[in-house]
């Protein structure tokens, strides 16, 4: 493989790094006296594609669907071309914030996976009473995609959640492109992550967080899990490690469906209408329909 091949994921991935120990090293302002709370400020950026919506009901979709977004990202954002796509397929979609830091808008998912799994629950137990829906669906991407398992193995998650649909989620854990070996050779480094970052270091590939979530069985009865992974990402390394093995789960890498299909980490989650179809043919299979590329 040629070198810049080699070095641009590599470039990407120390990005991320870098995007994350600025959050926590910088200095944040205070926000205004006007601004409004985290999911609030939510409701309000995602007004113009409609979901957010505490009073919506769906005869068709009568199941919520729970948008959890990955690591650094929020529910806004990470959503932007998903949210609005189920919403014109007549879904009730909700988005949460989780794993924010103290004095660090915006980049979330950076707190302890355990913790934010709390949040999850709580937003999930929310979006029932608000709906009167039994049960909900949850997609997540990359981190958003792992942590909901723990919500359902150890918080009680698999009596409210139907399906778990993940966008390429840190299941067993990433090597981030080969960089979480550096970090052997860095321990003061290491030290300040899983100190100012733990949802960082608890997707590390061996971690105790991912020991335990794993331990027994990737999945629980009851739930229906989709995983859905590219080939080209960068970030959830190796993508296989994305895979879960259970008798209730489907594995989809959309290079298999499309192979001209270039999406990577980020943009599958975003704009990849290869992985949205799949996604919805996961939250209503009695209407899956074929893949077109």
């Amino acid at each position: 493989m040629p070198l810049w091949r080699r070095i641009r994921p590599l470039r990407r991935s120390l990005s991320a790094l870098a995007l994350a120990a600025a959050a926590v090293m910088t200095p944040v302002a205070a926000p205004a006296a006007s601004a409004a709370p985290a999911d609030t400020a939510a409701a309000q950026g995602a007004s113009g594609g409609g979901w957010n919506d505490y009073a919506c009901k769906s005869a068709q979709h009568p199941r919520p669907v729970v948008l959890v977004h990955g690591t650094l990202g929020n529910s806004v954002d990470n959503w932007l071309g998903f949210a609005p796509y189920l919403v014109r397929r007549g879904y009730c979609v909700f988005s949460l914030d989780y794993g924010q830091l103290p004095g660090v808008p915006l980049f979330h998912g950076l707190g302890p996976v355990d913790e934010s799994a709390k949040q999850l629950s709580a937003y999930v137990d929310r979006v029932r009473a608000a709906t009167g829906a039994a049960k909900v669906d949850v997609v997540g991407h990359s981190q958003g995609g792992m942590m909901p398992r723990y919500y359902l193995k150890f918080l009680g998650g698999a009596a409210k959640v139907n399906a778990l649909v993940a966008f390429v989620p840190t299941n067993h854990g990433t090597t981030l492109s080969g960089l979480t070996e550096l970090l052997d050779y860095f321990p003061a480094a290491a030290d300040i992550l899983a100190r100012h970052t733990p949802g960082l270091t608890d997707q590390v590939v061996g971690s105790d967080f991912l020991t335990r979530l794993n331990e027994g069985g990737d999945t629980v009865p009851g739930v229906h899990y989709t995983v859905i992974s590219t080939k080209y990402d960068e970030v959830a390394t190796p993508y296989r490690a994305q895979f879960l093995s259970g008798p209730d789960v489907k594995n989809v890498v959309v290079q298999d469906l499309c192979p001209g299909d270039l999406s990577e980490h980020v943009t599958i989650a975003m704009t990849d209408k290869v992985a949205f179809h799949e996604a919805v043919n996961a939250l209503d299979p009695e209407h899956a329909t074929p893949t077109t590329c």
